[in-house]
């Protein structure tokens, strides 16, 4: 249809005087010209919109393994049109269920027998086994009828020496609580490392221990608790600030409906969880102070540049960044090009910090400076295309902090540490849907932090909360974590 319009205008043109042919054609070429400027704006303006849905899908969280490994382990491979290799079937597990548990030594030993048959009932009470088979049954108690009410009479005398009158202390709950220390610790870990809701924990009681306590009761005892653990708390929090690394990473949080975050901080033997309405540096300045000695690995959020340290800005995110770009622009050769050289650059850098050890100082930082003229050199790519040039501009501000991990034995190149951390506070918010009062989220920040350094020490945090609970009640002071042995 359109080359049998085109043909016909040419007939008509062709009868037309050389003047008006030449008028016509400046006319053409004019419509033309705006035609491909038109065209170049709204690719321009397709090109925007789609860096735009690329960043947002940028940002999602990234799993405990490298951004640039797979979810089976290996990289990623650089054809992707190579067939893959068939994966060996694993085999099918014989049985199902707990190992069986012949270490363990009965406490008490039942006898079934045999008094009815079950093919012609015939009474068989009377007939002597010929064998006997033996299995080791682990249980819970029957659930109780009824709570175990104890009345707690304490006693009041004077001292003969400085006149003061004293009072016993007993052991079985918190001073002026009716609520026993055992199921004091039992709701602290169901509402923190359970991480189940206040509604759900009162039936989980009533249900199977007849216990009857309203949300408001455990909300309250939950805030009781936090504020008497504070010391153990910032005691974490000056662990963390004395440690060689440190990762850090925030997540949002609403506190009836409005957005506050949940900051963490962490090294591998202790977790901080800090609640704040702001996700400013002054958080930083607050609880870090202006220097800290080691190295500080995050996701280059600009708050954390208020603190002076060493980083390390989190690869894990620049590389799924590029990565979703590529797979955004699948035709730009040259950003699956500059993804590689990065990739194998850490690589390089990986192997190296492995290496330190078995070479000489001295052959070492020439490594090192020969991997930091590669990044130089990376990061000036010649005529990029707008794609990769923006990509670059991105790395390029990370560029102070993408190789300090190799002067560091036990440093990471990502923040994935840090991620697996907070993620025990995302759980929660995922179930509770935020916290109703700024009270209660601070004093989750509490418990969980707590939960988490036993977690990472190896340490069962409730028998460490029951006992730091205990001496609180003879002494006034909860028992810190440095003074406890299990």
């Amino acid at each position: 249809m359109i080359f049998d319009e085109i043909k016909e205008k040419e007939k008509l043109v062709s009868k037309l005087p050389k003047i008006k042919v030449i008028s016509y054609l400046r006319d053409l070429l004019t419509y033309v010209a705006n035609l491909h400027e038109r065209i170049n704006l709204l690719e321009k303006e397709l090109s925007d919109e789609k860096i735009k849905q690329v960043n947002l899908k940028a940002n999602c969280p990234t799993s405990k393994l490298p951004e640039w490994v797979d979810k089976s382990g290996e990289d990623n491979k650089e054809n992707p049109e190579e067939p893959e290799k068939k994966k060996k079937k694993k085999k099918k597990n014989s049985g199902s269920g707990n190992k069986a548990k012949k270490a363990l030594i009965p406490t008490e030993v039942h006898v079934t027998s045999n008094k009815d048959c079950s093919s012609c009932g015939y009474d068989l009470s009377d007939v002597k086994p010929f064998e006997t088979f033996s299995r080791i049954v682990e249980d819970i108690n029957d659930f109780p009828r009824s709570t175990t009410i104890t009345q707690e009479n304490q006693e009041r005398v004077k001292c003969p020496i400085c006149k003061k009158k004293v009072t016993t202390q007993s052991e079985s709950a918190l001073p002026k609580s009716d609520i026993g220390i055992n199921t004091t610790v039992l709701l602290t870990y169901l509402w923190v490392w359970a991480a189940i809701s206040l509604p759900k924990i009162s039936a989980y009681l009533n249900s199977f221990f007849a216990l009857t306590i309203s949300t408001s009761g455990i909300s309250k005892m939950m805030i009781r608790v936090g504020n008497i653990l504070k010391p153990v708390y910032f005691e974490i929090l000056e662990d963390i600030k004395s440690g060689a690394i440190m990762y850090a990473d925030e997540t949002g949080w609403k506190v009836r409906g409005k957005l506050h975050w949940l900051w963490i901080f962490a090294n591998k033997r202790s977790a901080f969880y800090w609640p704040d309405k702001s996700r400013g540096g002054q958080v930083i300045e607050k609880l870090l102070g202006t220097c800290f000695q080691g190295l500080l690995i995050s996701d280059a959020w600009h708050a954390y540049l208020k603190i002076k340290s060493e980083k390390q800005t989190c690869m894990a995110h620049i590389f799924r960044k590029i990565r979703t770009f590529r797979d955004a622009f699948p035709s730009y050769y040259s950003i699956i090009k500059f993804y590689e050289k990065l990739k194998k650059l850490i690589s390089d850098g990986e192997k190296l910090q492995l290496k330190r050890n078995d070479i000489t100082e001295e052959r070492f930082l020439k490594k090192l400076k020969i991997l930091n003229t590669k990044l130089d050199d990376l990061l000036a790519w010649k005529n990029p295309n707008e794609i990769l040039a923006d990509i670059i501009r991105k790395v390029f501000r990370q560029r102070e902090y993408i190789l300090t991990f190799i002067m560091h034995p036990d440093a990471e190149c990502r923040n994935n540490y840090g991620e697996y951390i907070v993620k025990k506070g995302i759980l929660k918010r995922k179930v509770s849907g935020g916290s109703t009062s700024l009270e209660g989220l601070f004093a989750f920040s509490i418990l969980i932090s707590i939960y988490q350094t036993c977690h990472l020490r190896k340490v069962s945090g409730n028998k460490f909360i029951k006992t730091s609970l205990v001496q609180y009640i003879r002494t006034g002071k909860p028992m810190l974590l440095s003074q406890y042995s299990e």
